[in-house]
Parts: C-alpha cells; sequence; structure tokens
C-alpha cells in the first residue's frame, strides 16, 4: 500500500554506536550544540532511546534498520554465518545474498526515487537491486569506504634511533607507547592483530576458529579490558645514521630507513634541522637518488595522502596512507611515527556504479584509511585516531555533499563507524574506580567527550538540508557500555568457550605432542561459538555428530541449567540472563536456522562493550547498548518528544511512509504515526 508522501527528500544518517545515555549525558553538558539544534527542530523521544533488536551487532542491526524486520526473518544474525557442516567454522557474513528480506532502498528504486545507499554494512552489497535509480558504494566492512577491499597492509609504528644498527620489521611485536629504542623485538601474536581480520572482510572466505584455552588456573570471567583494544603492534625499527650516498642531502642531515608492506617496501628517509639548528623534519624518499621526496613530515603535523607504493602477495598497489611523527628528538637521534593502513587507490570494487570511484577521488578526494590504534597511549588516541577519523568524517560528508549537488538523489541511506571503532578500543577503561585503567580514568572519559564532539560536528554538516527541504533520520544499530564490573564472562564472545563448556563436560579438546589445541568431535556433545549461539552436535545435521535427535531436548535442558548457575566469584551473581531454545528465541527476534540450537545473553555487568548483552543493558560511565533515534524536517512534528516506544524495525516503516511508497515485503514494525505532522 502507498500513501501520499510527507517528505521530497530523506537522508537516514547512521552512526554506529551512538549510545543514547551517553548522548544525553554530553547533550545536556553543552558537548553537542548541533543536536540540540536538530531536536528543537523535529521529535524524539525524551531519553533518545530505539529499542534495540537482537543480537546488539552491527551487520544484523543494521539490515534490521534496513528492512524492518528482525534478524529471524531477514536471517542476518553476526558478522559470521556458522558453516552449515563444520562447527568450527565461520563464513563472513556482510553480502547482501545473504539477506532474505527487501531492503528498503529497492522499494525506494522501484517507486522511482533517485536512491543513494552509502556504506551501510550487513546488506547493501553487492546490490541486490538493478534498478537504475540505485547507486551503491560498498558496505562490504563495517570500519570504512573501500577498507574491506582496497585496504593493503594496516597501521604500523615507524622508530629510528642511532642506540641500534639493526633496520627489522617485527609483525606484532606489541604496544609502543613511549619513545624508547627497542633491540629485543620479537614475531608474536599477543594480542588482536587488526591486519588479519582486514584480510579476512576482504576475502569472504571461511575461517576456522581454533581453540585457545587459557591454563585451568585461570579459568573463570575474564578481566574486563576488551578484545580489540589489545590488538598488537607491527614495528619498524631502523638505525640512524650520518646520512652518505643521497643525491640531495643537506650538511648535518642524518638518515634512516622506514619499512612498509612489512618489510617488503623499503623508504630511506633524511632527518633534518631547521633554521635553528633543530632536527624537526622527516623527509620521505623512493630511492637515495630520488631529487625530490616523497613527502616532507614536520614534527607534530597530520599529513593525509601520502601516495607511495605497496607491495602484497607479489602484487604492487598504489596506496595513500596517512602519516604523523610522534616524537623526534631535538638532536635528531631518535624519531616515532605513526603510519596509518595503506589504501590501494585504484580500487573500484565495491562502487557502482564503477565510474563514481574516479570522479569522486578527483572532485573530493581520496578515500581515508581507518584508524584503530592507541587504547592505551594518549597521543596516538588524540592525535592519530581522532585526528584520523574527523578527516574521514570530513571526507564522508564532502562525499555525500557532493553527491547532493551533482547526482542529485532524493533519498539517501548513509552510516559511519567512528562511534564504534574508537570506543572498543577503550570505552571499558572509563568506568569510575576501575583498577583496569592503564591512564587516569578521567583521560577517557575525555575520550568519549572528544567522540561525541565527533558525532555532533558531523550532524552539523547536514542540518542546513532541513532548511533546504529535506527530512533526516538520525540511528544507530547499538550502543557500547563500559562494563560495570571488572568481570566478562568466558561464555561471551565470537570464538569457542574452552573453558566453562569443557569444564561442564560438553565440549572436549585435544593437545598434540607440539601443543597444539583441537576439538574432539568424537566426544564433544556441544560447543558454543559465534557470540550468543551453543550448538548441538547432533547425528543427522553434522559429519561430526554423536548427539542422538532423541536426546536433543534433555541436553539443552542440562546446558541452560548450567548456563544460569554460572556465577561470579567476586559477586555470586549470575553470569547469563538468559539462556533460550531455538523456537523460544523467536521472542528476540532471533531463532531459526542461522542461529544456534541455544540463544543466550550476557547479564549486565558482565558483558562485552555490545553484541552479547541485551539492547537495553546499561552501563558505567553513562553508557548502554541501546540504539538512538531522532528525526527532523519535513513531516516531522517540531520540538515534539513522543513517550511511545519506538523499535529498531519501526525505522523502515516510518520512512516508507514519509516517502509515500509501499512497505518492505516482510517489515514486521510499524511507523512512528505519532511523530509525523500528518497524524
Amino acid at each position: 500500500m502507498e500513501h501520499k508522501k510527507l517528505a521530497d527528500k530523506i537522508m537516514v544518517l547512521g552512526i554506529d554506536g551512538m549510545d543514547p545515555e551517553l548522548t544525553k549525558y554530553h547533550l545536556e553538558k553543552g558537548l553537542m550544540p548541533n543536536l540540540k539544534k536538530f531536536l528543537e527542530m523535529g521529535s524524539a523521544r525524551e531519553d533518545l532511546h530505539l529499542l534495540g533488536s537482537h543480537p546488539t551487532i552491527t551487520p544484523p542491526m543494521w539490515t534490521t534498520l534496513a528492512c524492518g524486520c528482525h534478524p529471524y526473518v531477514h536471517g542476518v544474525t553476526d558478522f559470521w554465518r556458522q558453516h552449515p557442516e563444520k562447527l568450527d567454522t565461520y563464513v563472513y557474513g556482510l553480502d547482501s545474498t545473504n539477506c532474505r528480506a527487501e531492503q528498503l532502498w529497492n522499494v525506494f528504486a522501484e517507486a522511482g526515487w533517485n536512491t543513494l545507499v552509502w556504506h551501510w554494512p550487513g546488506s547493501s552489497w553487492p546490490p541486490s537491486s538493478d534498478s537504475p535509480n540505485l547507486t551503491v558504494v560498498d558496505g562490504t566492512n563495517p570500519e570504512g569506504i573501500n577498507m574491506g577491499t582496497g585496504q593493503i597492509w594496516n597501521e604500523f609504528i615507524a622508530v629510528g634511533s642511532e642506540e641500534t644498527d639493526v633496520t627489522t620489521y617485527k609483525i606484532a611485536a606489541g604496544e609502543m607507547a613511549h619513545m624508547c629504542v627497542i633491540t629485543d623485538l620479537e614475531d608474536k601474536q599477543d594480542g588482536f592483530d587488526t591486519h588479519e581480520y582486514v584480510h579476512f572482510m576482504a576475502t569472504s572466505q571461511e575461517i576456522r576458529i581454533v581453540p585457545e584455552p587459557r591454563p585451568k588456573d585461570q579459568w573463570g570471567p575474564h578481566p574486563a579490558t576488551g578484545g580489540m583494544s589489545k590488538q598488537s603492534m607491527d614495528i619498524s625499527l631502523g638505525a640512524i645514521k650520518p646520512a652518505t650516498g643521497w643525491a640531495n642531502a643537506p650538511a648535518e642531515a642524518k638518515e634512516s630507513t622506514i619499512l612498509f608492506s612489512r618489510g617488503l617496501v623499503r623508504r630511506p628517509v633524511l632527518i633534518l634541522k631547521n633554521s635553528d639548528g633543530v632536527y624537526d623534519t622527516i623527509a620521505l624518499y623512493k630511492n637515495k637518488k630520488a631529487e625530490e621526496p616523497i613527502r616532507l613530515l614536520k614534527n607534530g603535523v597530520f599529513e593525509q595522502d601520502i601516495i607511495d607504493e605497496a607491495i602484497k602477495n607479489d602484487q604492487k598497489h598504489e596506496i595513500s596512507r596517512n602519516m604523523r611523527i610522534l616524537d623526534m628528538k631535538p638532536d635528531g637521534s631518535a624519531f616515532r611515527i605513526w603510519c596509518s593502513a595503506e589504501t590501494d587507490i585504484n580500487d573500484d570494487r565495491v562502487w557502482s556504479p564503477k565510474a563514481l570511484f574516479q570522479e569522486i577521488k578527483e572532485n573530493v578526494g581520496l578515500p581515508q584509511p581507518v584508524a584503530n590504534l592507541g587504547s592505551t597511549d594518549d597521543q596516538l588516541i588524540r592525535d592519530c585516531m581522532h585526528e584520523n577519523w574527523r578527516r574521514y568524517m570530513k571526507w564522508q560528508a564532502d562525499c555525500l555533499h557532493y553527491m547532493i549537488e551533482n547526482k542529485k538523489p532524493d533519498i539517501i541511506f548513509t552510516h559511519i563507524h567512528n562511534d564504534d571503532a574508537e570506543k572498543h578500543m577503550y570505552i571499558h577503561f572509563a568506568r569510575e574506580g576501575s583498577e583496569l585503567s592503564p591512564q587516569p580514568v578521567e583521560n577517557y572519559v575525555g575520550y568519549l567527550e572528544d567522540i561525541s564532539k565527533q558525532n555532533d560536528e558531523y550532524l552539523g554538516r547536514f542540518i542546513h538540508l532541513l532548511d533546504e527541504g529535506w527530512t533526516i533520520l538520525l540511528v544507530s544499530d547499538h550502543g557500547l557500555t563500559c562494563n560495570k564490573t571488572s568481570e566478562t564472562s568466558q561464555m561471551v564472545g565470537a570464538g569457542i568457550d574452552t573453558e566453562d563448556f569443557v569444564n561442564w563436560g560438553f565440549t572436549t579438546l585435544t593437545h598434540d605432542e607440539k601443543g597444539a589445541v583441537a576439538v574432539d568431535w568424537t566426544k564433544t556433545k556441544a560447543i558454543k561459538t559465534r557470540m550468543n549461539e551453543v550448538y548441538i552436535n547432533l547425528k543427522g545435521k553434522y559429519s561430526t555428530g554423536i548427539v542422538e535427535p532423541a536426546d536433543k531436548w534433555e541436553l539443552e535442558e542440562e546446558i541452560m541449567t548450567k548456563m544460569y548457575q554460572a556465577i561470579s566469584p567476586k559477586t555470586g551473581h549470575r553470569l547469563v540472563s538468559l539462556a533460550l531454545r531455538n523456537k523460544d528465541a523467536i521472542h528476540l527476534g532471533l531463532g531459526g536456522p542461522e542461529c544456534g540450537d541455544i540463544v543466550f545473553f550476557t547479564s549486565e555487568g558482565y558483558n562485552n562493550e555490545h553484541g552479547c548483552g541485551l539492547s537495553t543493558t546499561l552501563g558505567a560511565a553513562h553508557t548502554s547498548q541501546s540504539p538512538i533515534f531522532a528525526a527532523a524536517g519535513k513531516g516531522i512534528k517540531k520540538n515534539f518528544k513522543t513517550d511511545r516506544v519506538i523499535r529498531e524495525i519501526d525505522v523502515a516503516p516510518t520512512v516508507a511512509v514519509l516517502g509515500g511508497v509501499r512497505m518492505p515485503a516482510n517489515a514486521e514494525g510499524a511507523p512512528v504515526y505519532q511523530i509525523l505532522t500528518d497524524y
């Protein structure tokens, strides 16, 4: 059924991870003047909450926002899909072909609206309609345009010192937060290797989850330090010496080498004095015989769009990177440089039409890399991660304005990931009194304020559109919590639970003579793999199956009972708030063939930042896992507050009514009539 449209131009402005609790707190502190103006011009709940669906994870929730239905219906239930035959194997899930529901942008394109989908992760790529009215840019990853396909290598730190005579590149060598000389670096994997994560996203291949159990004397709830904040950092280490053999080296210049592409690309650098005799500049060269540098780096200055070459899998790529000198000794004896991820500047694989990529490059600029380093380092957070995301957000806002001015879209669906990506690095350190914070807690509280200011500045780029006849809906997929306690349950996360389920006798592990760990499927009755999911190793369903179908109900009951009995040794409180059979999980929007035999949620206070808890989960430091909702513009009541519970599945139907088009075929939600001017 179609209706008279209430709006002529519509923008669904998505900010991944934007939390209504934290946003309202910062709004009341006067940190978000653009949002204040937006709310005065439009409608929202007093608490800004949108009742989220489940699980509170990026791809399923953006798909819910696009289709107006729960994951039970659209089928996107995580970043990964469980392999239908192998219980220890995932398949990457940000692929529109996994979505069983109709996306709203296809409805608008069919109705003749010039429709732009700009980086909407979960169900937008590849385009699921061949309508000439539909333009789609990326959606294959959550973080940034071209990241999943065009990112060649991840960010790292380059160090130069006169106290070393070696030039080497060490992979995942650990965190280096201060100016120091490192001579005993080792390649190791002591944390989250973000490059491998990106590579997996780019290839969309299967990934086998290998058990990594802790020693039994360390079993129990984990310290609530988060996962992505532990990513390991690559280090390029170079010796500093007097400059020799250069085509054009000033007197008293020093030289060193930075290794890019994990050591495959060598770039000599000159360390230069200023007019006061202080070494404050590094000139990056392709080789010593080059007359001109690739770029001059000034101490403390963020340099953007440095064009260079990268090598991966024996292939050369023309890439762009950003860099910043973090520290430099005045005598030129040592330096430390942040080097961003490298992005292929010719990769147009996730642009439809492809010609749009070149047009954006020429008229707006190169896509910016994303930044995720620095959870324990104030300088890396403020000067690199925050600054890089600010520039990415400016680039994206510039792109959207270019599209509005030159392509004349009638409706835009757009998402940005700064809030989620940055908070994952340090939000768990923001709890007052936390013994885990590597810096003063007030630093982390300040970082969260910085993110809200980023969001407000980004929203402010589009407010003028309200005076030009546009209607804007501000939404997010979920929020992120700072944990209330110093523990998280072992059962949370997207991996195999090798403690509780082993201890309870449901999962059995084997160890070979080299110490490698594997699942013994001949003795494993059930396994917790994906977020919120437990799978029964059922005969007739899996090649490894040992559980008789007649015994499935009783085994599920035993597992759920054990889960409810799991308690924190510190507080005595339960770690699991809710555990349901697959058929019962429909009450929370889950279940069906994409979900496990048991779906569970972690108790408030023992959860990750998001994903494993109910969408109503609250955290410390004014945080929650709830998404946000506000709307303003033509068709929306001004300065209006509603007490209606607005659900994530209601967003798509509301946009459909605003545009006067039919509902998406699988929509379960209802329009938020209370905020519309004609109702």
